[in-house]
C-alpha cells in the first residue's frame, strides 16, 4: 500500500531530475548538450517503437545497476503504454543477464512501479536518467 512518503519520493525524484537537467543544460558546454540531445533522439520512434526502446533502456539500466536510470525507464515504459507483464519480462532479462547482483535494483524497480501504479507522479520525459 502506498503512503504519502512513497508519493513524496516519486515527486522528489521527478523534481530533482528536472531541476538538475535544466541546471546542467544551462551551462554552455556543447559536449554535454549534444550528449543529452543524442540520448533524447535515441528513444524517438524509428524501426523500433518507443515501447521497445524503453524496455531495452530498462534492461540495460538493470544490468548497469543505475537506480535513477531504472526509475526513469520504468516511468517512461509506463508512459509508452508498456504493461506490468511486459515490464516483468524485461526485469527477467535484466536479472538473467546481470545475475543476482541485480536483485536489490529489481526490488527498487518493482517498488517504483508499484508506486507509479498507485498514482504517484511520474517523471516528465526529458533527457535520460
Amino acid at each position: 500500500m502506498s503512503t504519502g512518503g512513497d508519493d513524496d519520493r516519486v515527486a522528489a525524484f521527478t523534481a530533482f531530475r528536472q531541476r538538475m537537467n535544466e541546471r546542467i543544460l544551462a551551462e554552455p558546454n556543447q559536449v554535454v548538450r549534444r550528449f543529452f540531445a543524442l540520448d533524447t533522439q535515441t528513444y524517438q520512434p524509428g524501426v523500433l517503437d518507443v515501447k521497445t526502446k524503453e524496455l531495452c533502456g530498462l534492461v540495460a539500466s538493470l544490468v548497469l545497476r543505475c537506480d535513477d536510470c531504472i526509475a526513469y525507464h520504468v516511468a517512461q515504459c509506463r508512459q509508452a503504454g508498456v504493461n506490468r507483464d511486459a515490464m516483468f519480462e524485461a526485469f527477467s532479462i535484466g536479472l538473467v543477464v546481470g545475475g543476482s547482483i541485480v536483485i536489490p535494483h529489481l526490488r527498487r524497480a518493482v517498488d517504483f512501479l508499484d508506486r507509479l501504479e498507485q498514482g504517484a507522479d511520474s517523471p516528465e520525459p526529458h533527457e535520460h536518467g
